[in-house]
């Protein structure tokens, strides 16, 4: 169970629609409770009534603290991707209601199974704001956790002592503490996440919910958490995002692979790789043998490389694959929504180097790639920050590669330095998307390996016709596709507190041109007219469901539809469209032929798939309630 508890001077919420079938009867009224402690709480998995009753137990000990005695129980399933079923959880929130009333507290509820609006005021005073969670089986879960292997990576993490500055354009480091972040409001907000490490997430950010209302993903109960459904919108969405990746990394000379995705936990170098970076693993046993998940593409692709012969004519040597899926055991706090998951979508490319100065090369060809290939996706640089991680003896010895670094970002960048060398790489950036929660999650990265290839005993045949060991350069161009969603919805939530419409990038847009028939008389120009605009490998759809007109053009709003074409008689006859451009805000007259033109030019360059739904609504299922 997890509950985020709020001190509030008062809430206000307002049911607006149920959710799922068994959603309890309440009006579509606002409900106002004041000087009230709220229990935003979702109900997971093996939760029980004893759970419940812990849990109001702790508020009473909080409640006379405040000298309150006012709770309202708020069923809140977007704090968790473990969820009980709803029928459980049902209960189990009775039952808090039931115990709270007994212990003589004033208890209010708002209703199961209702996406609601509210308006919450919280308190100023330091406990105003608690997450708690509680665990039904707390003995077994550390026993279980104990018994997990844990990679000596992960541990030197926790132990290790970071040194933060801020590395400017020019090259220089200045301590994080006397840099001035006036104009940097997002690096200051990178910077406080990173040092303090806090990435459990209490409250559920905005992408979620947008995620599951325009159906692209959501939870998957039958699976692990972290683990999601994807319906037809998001896989094309997704498809989209790895067809343009895989192409980018075609055209950077890369050479697509593909390797298993478990391996023997006791091969004798992939033990020893799994103690040097930090993940948790996924472990089974298959007859004789420990196997774990692979949580990148190195594994694969270093035994690939170490059973290939290459000279140093050839280098760099560049291996790709697009991971579909890696796998990592992330903590369960921190599993939430496109953001941090179990399974997920990684382009991984190495790149085999001769020298330190090859590779320093490469990895600036790399780092130019990787800003392009997320201003392609709809991110720019003003979503993201990065961090640099190396050792101050890395950065005496290239003060003038780091600030070329530095200056082709444009920006200053968060700069983790340590005395000595913890992991596997002598240099490592990451970039990360700064979320509405000021929150940061890694996209594109690359690092400099001067372990593995002797590790692995990949080597190449340099000038004199010896076998020397490469060095290894690891590159996601984009960071995992899931990450991307993540950061677009998050992108576009934020415009929409702007005042702009939020909307996906064009050529990702699953409908990119909706076209409303005023009455069924008009149904068959409305279908010559698809036909045309879909020759043109443009996503079109038609909305000839029952709805009134305006409704029609609501729903083509609520689901970020770019252009919007409501035909009747005037349009018919005159060729002339009246078209509702969302990006410019506008109501635009145009033939068919200038819209086909227009959405042509923004899209040019770009993958395409055709419709993933059928195009009439009336034949579409409803995939979220």
């Amino acid at each position: 169970m997890r509950i985020l508890q709020l001190h509030s001077n008062f809430i206000a919420y307002t049911p607006v629609q149920k959710e799922i079938q068994i959603a309890e009867e309440a009006e579509k009224k606002e409900n106002r409770v004041e000087e009230v402690v709220v229990l935003f709480t979702a109900v997971e998995e093996g939760d029980s009534e004893a759970l419940a009753q812990k849990a109001i137990d702790d508020v009473r000990a909080f409640l006379g603290k405040q000298k309150t005695n006012r709770v309202l129980i708020y069923p809140f399933a977007h704090l968790s991707s473990s969820l009980s079923n709803p029928n459980d959880a049902l209960k189990v929130i009775k039952a808090m209601e039931t115990y709270a009333k007994e212990k003589g507290i004033e208890t209010y509820r708002a209703p199961f199974g209702w996406n609601k609006q509210f308006t919450v005021s919280i308190k100023g005073h330091p406990l105003a704001e608690q997450a708690r969670a509680y665990a039904p089986a707390a003995e077994a879960d550390q026993a279980k956790k104990e018994a997990e292997p844990v990679s000596a990576a992960l541990k030197a993490e926790d132990k290790m002592q970071s040194f933060w500055h801020v590395l400017l354009p020019d090259g220089s480091l200045v301590p994080v503490e006397e840099f001035r972040f006036k104009g940097h409001g997002n690096l200051q907000k990178f910077s406080q996440y990173e040092i303090k490490k806090a990435r459990a997430v209490t409250s559920m950010p905005p992408h979620v919910s947008l995620m599951r209302r325009l159906e692209i993903a959501d939870y998957e109960p039958g699976s692990d958490p972290g683990n999601l459904r994807w319906y037809p919108k998001g896989r094309m969405i997704k498809s989209l995002l790895e067809q343009y990746v895989n192409l980018r990394m075609n055209q950077y000379g890369a050479m697509e692979v593909e390797t298993p995705i478990m391996y023997d936990f006791n091969h004798p170098s992939l033990s020893s790789y799994l103690n040097r970076f930090p993940a948790r693993q996924y472990v089974l046993k298959s007859e004789d043998k420990d196997l774990f998940l692979r949580f990148a593409a190195c594994f694969g692709q270093f035994l690939m490389a170490h059973d290939a012969q290459f000279s140093y004519k050839q280098m760099p040597v560049k291996l790709y694959e697009l991971t579909r899926y890696s796998f990592r055991r992330e903590k369960s706090g921190e599993v939430v929504g496109l953001k941090r998951l179990r399974a997920f979508t990684m382009p991984d490319c190495h790149a085999f180097c001769i020298d330190l100065e090859q590779a320093k090369q490469e990895f600036l060809k790399r780092f130019d790639m990787c800003i392009e290939v997320l201003s392609t996706i709809g991110l720019t640089k003003d979503d993201y920050e990065i961090a640099m991680r190396f050792t101050r003896g890395f950065y005496e010895e290239n003060k003038a590669f780091l600030a070329e670094l530095a200056s082709t970002f444009g920006k200053p960048m968060l700069a983790e330095v340590w005395n000595e060398r913890f992991f596997y790489f002598i240099l490592k950036w990451d970039l990360n998307f700064i979320d509405n929660q000021n929150k940061a999650a890694a996209l594109s990265t690359d690092q400099i390996d001067v372990e593995n290839a002797k590790r692995y005993e990949i080597t190449y045949v340099d000038e004199k016709g010896e076998k020397q060991h490469p060095l290894i350069l690891h590159c996601s161009p984009s960071g995992a596709i899931e990450r991307d969603v993540y950061a677009l919805l998050e992108k576009a939530y934020r415009e929409q507190m702007q005042g702009k419409a939020p909307m996906l990038p064009l050529w990702l847009s699953p409908t990119q041109v909706r076209l409303i028939p005023i009455s069924d008389k008009y149904m068959g120009k409305v279908e010559e007219l698809a036909q045309k605009i879909e020759a043109a490998c443009i996503r079109v759809d038609i909305d000839d469901s029952a709805s009134t007109l305006q409704k029609k053009v609501r729903e083509a709003e609520q689901e970020w539809i770019p252009y919007v074409v409501v035909i009747g008689e005037k349009e018919v006859e005159s060729g002339n469209l009246s078209v509702r451009d969302r990006e410019a805000k506008a109501q635009q007259t145009m033939t068919a032929d200038t819209l086909v033109a227009k959405i042509a030019a923004k899209v040019a360059g770009k993958p395409f798939k055709p419709l993933p739904l059928p195009r009439n609504l009336s034949k579409r299922p409803q995939f979220h309630g």
